[in-house]
């Protein structure tokens, strides 16, 4: 039986410091662009041009304090939290139907009321199901090639929270975590024949949940056929394209662009880096994906050097949602996706989402404490790690 022994996070000079330097940055330019983005909007239609920028900032000095307590908890203690965190993340899904706690905008029941803000619980789910996965695939490593026990409970759980987000009408985010959580089954060295019958599943599944809205209908349509509805489905994909055009090479400059006040809707939530590709240009988009690069490679460099199985496994699927999300959103601001309700993570106003993305970074800061001793392992590969009992 070998024993799982977790050095206490605190090694703050072993912390990965160029990941540290790159999140502060990914979160003062977000905080930067929010700004910008958002001030004519809140003038014009809530009279008061600082309204989304304050609730962000409030939201994000709550977030860095959640940070440096994810920086800072031991992993062995963390473990011991993942049922409740799971019971309660379910319960917060739940919440979301409830009158009187759940809050239903724009025909979707995606958040619920803490005192006088709201929280949106699908948040939460990108980081709780990554923990709950990495652990019970370190604690069953012995068995995952085994379905029953192995494989099935992780995937009915990752289900589980697939349905309870897309009743909340937000299919794009519960697909996202399901397809992330397919990433995380990977890296932990689930036989590849398994995800040929995920995929037999998801793939006709997500096209009948596609087929029973109108609005995805018509949004996958738009994207097929750009000119079919060019003033309704087409319009806000449209002008996001056209606003990140008319940056150029170098930009119009912070606070300068025009588009944003009238050309994109919600240019502020799930379309922010059109803003900011107007206001910086080519350039300003390049220093972005140069954080963006910077931010994967160090983060599945952690991954690669922690020894810790249940650390490996929590940074991969933690840097795969920041990462993939970021990426995600971008696609789609700029037509190479179909339009989706998913934010850009540090940019996009939202509390929910900026907190919940300095928590998960913090965590992810937190393993590569642990990665500085270790050389990437010879005698298990890329995806498997030792596999560790727990007595």
């Amino acid at each position: 039986m070998n024993q799982f022994v977790v050095e206490p996070a605190g090694h703050g000079n072993h912390y990965d410091h160029l990941l540290i330097a790159v999140i502060i940055l990914l979160t003062g330019v977000g905080l930067v662009t929010l700004y910008s983005a958002s001030y004519a909007f809140g003038e014009r239609f809530l009279g008061d041009g600082l309204y989304f920028f304050s609730r962000q900032l409030v939201f994000g000095v709550f977030g860095v304090l959640l940070f440096f307590l994810a920086l800072r908890i031991p992993l062995r203690i963390l473990r011991k939290c993942i049922v409740p965190l799971v019971l309660g993340t379910i319960l917060m899904c739940l919440f979301t139907f409830v009158p009187g706690i759940g809050v239903m905008k724009n025909g979707a029941a995606r958040w619920i009321h803490i005192g006088s803000n709201t929280y949106q619980p699908s948040e939460l789910v990108k980081l709780v199901l990554p923990l709950y996965l990495a652990h019970l695939f370190t604690k069953k490593a012995d068995k995952i090639r085994v379905f029953s026990s192995g494989i099935l409970p992780p995937a009915m759980v990752t289900m589980l929270f697939f349905f309870l987000i897309y009743l909340q009408n937000n299919f794009s985010t519960a697909l996202f975590i399901a397809i992330n959580a397919l990433f995380v089954f990977f890296f932990a060295g689930v036989p590849f024949r398994y995800f040929i019958g995920a995929g037999a599943i998801l793939g006709p599944l997500s096209a009948l949940l596609v087929f029973t809205k109108e609005h995805r209908l018509r949004r996958l349509i738009s994207f097929i056929w750009p000119d079919w509805e060019p003033l309704g489905a087409g319009y806000q994909v449209h002008s996001s394209i056209l606003t990140i055009e008319s940056g150029g090479f170098l930009g119009k400059g912070i606070g300068q662009g025009v588009r944003k006040i009238s050309s994109v809707p919600e240019i502020h939530s799930d379309f922010i880096f059109s803003s900011y590709a107007e206001e910086t240009g080519f350039i300003g988009v390049l220093f972005f994906f140069l954080l963006l690069g910077i931010f994967m490679v160090r983060g599945y460099r952690v991954s690669l050097r922690t020894e810790d199985t249940f650390g490996r496994l929590l940074s991969f699927g933690l840097v795969t949602t920041i990462s993939s999300q970021m990426l995600l959103n971008v696609a789609v601001v700029s037509g190479v996706l179909p339009a989706t309700g998913i934010p850009l993570p540090f940019f996009s106003a939202g509390g929910s989402s900026l907190a919940t993305t300095l928590l998960i970074a913090g965590l992810i800061v937190n393993v590569s404490g642990l990665s500085h001793e270790f050389e990437p392992s010879r005698n298990t590969g890329i995806f498997r790690g030792p596999e560790v009992n727990f007595g």
